[in-house]
């Protein structure tokens, strides 16, 4: 049995990943071990989960495989300092002693990081590398549940690609063509990330949750910045941009053009002029991939779409291109950002490099994208008695009914159940749970257990044969990388007042049935729950349902701000004690917050740096 192991890591998000005769055995992010967010370090933690869940040591390992090239990536930076000479020398000073010490010689990095975990590890032999957008576009189509696919991937950078479009069919997959470096509509989003005052790399996500309490005022200047071709192409015009040579996202040109200066998130609170910013740079987002899916579809003229790349995980931009119709199917990689690459090198290598069959699974490869670790319940309780946790124990059936129960009061629950997810999303595994018909859910959970801004969103999980009832979709979304409207039926109108309301003040207004999961524009991102993925889930949004007539519940990632999404019993105990939660269900135990000693408890507040 042939077992390769992919590799992550010296960006962001680093992870590894196991296959066993090209079969996707387990997959984990190295943050999730360390409890450090989007680590980049070498993933020594899931390097040694995913071995010991397949019974391998490292010289065990038939092949390694890097996600990147680091000397097509050093290419790239020599020729963009010498490109944008004399400008960015103090950043060209600073990146390389790095690379001549450690990153040019990657082979060498690994062989001796891999031999520290096992000293039988002998020779680098067995060491490749593959290209960091292939590595994006394997991790989309191999998985898919489509025998042939266009594949759009779409991130920062990584050699020198930014954006690529793929052909794949059977076990081929043959890059078509690229737009490249500085040429970047990660880079562009990440640009308004950092003038609108959060992290990069981390916050993106959270323009997309700012933009609908926007208006898009300032469409036409973006425009400015980037020249979009019909077809989806572009060009960033670098005049405005910092990034290529500096050590700032956007320069004084950028701020000009919009008025302000970039916001200083420690003291500047988030005004109008953020929110019709966020909703600008959206809007341009989606203009160019839903003019880029249209061209390919056209020139390609495939039925079947598949999404990677950090740009993916742009799930509003994603239904968009779901509603234009421009793609009969659509499936998006759920671990689409850089910790994918250790799954798609791997994968790559099996497939392009060995040339294996490829035999495709109707429903996809990703097993629900639960590929972390696992806990039986004899170590859940040996667990949660060494941190002096006070618990009591149930059947199935009780455990169910209990917490559906707890939901229907309105009670915010930790949920830890079967395997850690891959990837960014909580997909009932590792999950925060409310009660979505609670006009309170949504703003509790974010100020009392996340301790995050209030304006962010919700994602309901719902069973996906009651989907449509619901939403105004009806397509599989598993992995909560797909938003839709909520159906008319289901609405409540806002008053004349309400909507002359601006910025946060929206936040408050009842707009469903379902206000929890309901966002100021009336969309969801939204997790189809499958009876076959994740049964315990699904039977307990189906007793839920029972009891309330309502199939779907609030979802979050079980973590406060900052903080990786928790691994373990203990990391899970720690969180339940640190933040407003009522009850955790861990295995087949229920804690009560009351019940627990309360010396126990933890300031959450300053554990973690704030994201």
């Amino acid at each position: 049995m042939t077992s390769i192991l992919g590799i992550s890591a010296f960006y962001h998000d680093s992870a590894a990943c196991l296959l066993k005769d090209g079969k996707i055995i387990a997959a984990a992010q190295e943050e999730r071990f360390t409890r450090k967010k989007h680590d980049p370090s070498y993933p020594k933690n899931a390097i040694e989960f995913v071995l010991g869940y397949a019974d391998l040591r490292v010289s065990e390992v038939d092949q390694i495989v890097f996600f990147e090239k680091p000397f097509l990536k050093f290419e790239r930076l020599l020729e963009t300092y010498v490109a944008f000479a004399p400008k960015g020398f103090v950043s060209f000073a600073k990146a390389m002693p790095l690379w001549i010490k450690e990153k040019l010689f990657q082979k060498n990095l690994l062989f001796n990081k891999l031999k520290e975990q096992d000293k039988k590890y002998i020779s680098d032999d067995n060491i490749f590398f593959s290209d960091h957008h292939l590595s994006h576009a394997a991790s989309a189509f191999f998985p898919s549940p489509f025998e042939e696919a266009v594949v759009l991937t779409a991130d920062g950078v990584g050699e020198w690609a930014t954006t690529t479009v793929a052909v794949g069919k059977g076990n081929e997959l043959n890059i078509k063509k690229e737009i490249h470096f500085p040429h970047s509509l990660g880079l562009l989003y990440s640009a308004f990330t950092y003038y609108t005052g959060f992290k990069v790399n981390s916050g993106e996500y959270k323009l997309m949750g700012l933009a609908p309490y926007g208006n898009p005022i300032y469409e036409s200047k973006i425009k400015k910045l980037i020249d979009i071709k019909e077809d989806g192409t572009f060009r960033l015009n670098q005049k405005y941009f910092n990034y290529a040579t500096g050590l700032t996202m956007t320069n004084d040109h950028f701020n000009k053009l919009f008025g302000e200066d970039p916001r200083n998130a420690k003291n500047e609170k988030l005004t109008q002029f953020h929110m019709d910013i966020a909703a600008s740079i959206q809007k341009v987002t989606e203009e160019i991939m839903v003019k880029l899916a249209k061209s390919i579809r056209k020139e390609y003229n495939i039925k079947n779409l598949c999404l990677a790349g950090g740009v993916a995980l742009n799930c509003v931009a994603n239904g968009k291109i779901l509603q234009e119709n421009i793609f009969e199917n659509i499936w998006i990689q759920p671990a689409a950002g850089d910790a994918g690459g250790s799954l798609g090198a791997a994968l790559a290598l099996w497939h392009i490099d060995q040339k294996n069959k490829r035999i495709v699974n109707s429903n996809d490869d990703m097993a629900g994208s639960y590929l972390g670790p696992e806990f039986d319940q004899d170590q859940i309780e040996n667990e949660l008695k060494s941190v002096n946790a006070i618990y009591e124990t149930f059947d199935y059936e009780t455990l169910i009914n209990k917490t559906s129960d707890f939901l229907s009061e309105g009670k915010a629950i930790g949920w830890f159940q079967g395997r850690m997810e891959f990837g960014p999303r909580a997909l009932g595994g590792r999950s925060i749970l409310g009660d979505p018909r609670s006009d309170k859910m949504q703003k509790n959970l974010n100020l009392k257990v996340k301790f995050r801004e209030s304006f962010r969103p919700f994602a309901p999980s719902v069973l996906r044969e009651d989907l449509s009832h619901w939403f105004d979709m009806n397509v599989d979304s598993p992995y909560m990388l797909l938003v839709a409207n909520i159906n008319l039926n289901k609405k409540i109108n806002m008053t004349k007042e309400q909507k002359n309301l601006f910025g946060i003040d929206k936040l408050n207004i009842k707009r469903s049935e379902i206000p929890a999961v309901t966002h100021v524009d009336y969309s969801a991102r939204i997790q189809t729950v499958n009876k076959n993925t994740n049964k315990c889930y699904y039977d307990l949004i189906s007793k839920f349902k029972e009891k309330t007539g309502c199939p779907v519940i609030v979802n979050t990632s079980f973590n406060v701000r900052g903080e990786p999404i928790v691994n373990t019993p203990t990391d899970a105990f720690n969180c339940f004690m640190g933040t407003e939660l009522d009850y955790l269900i861990i295995g087949n135990c229920i804690l009560d917050k009351t019940k627990q000693n309360q010396k126990l408890k933890k300031d959450y507040t300053k554990e973690f740096e704030l994201d």
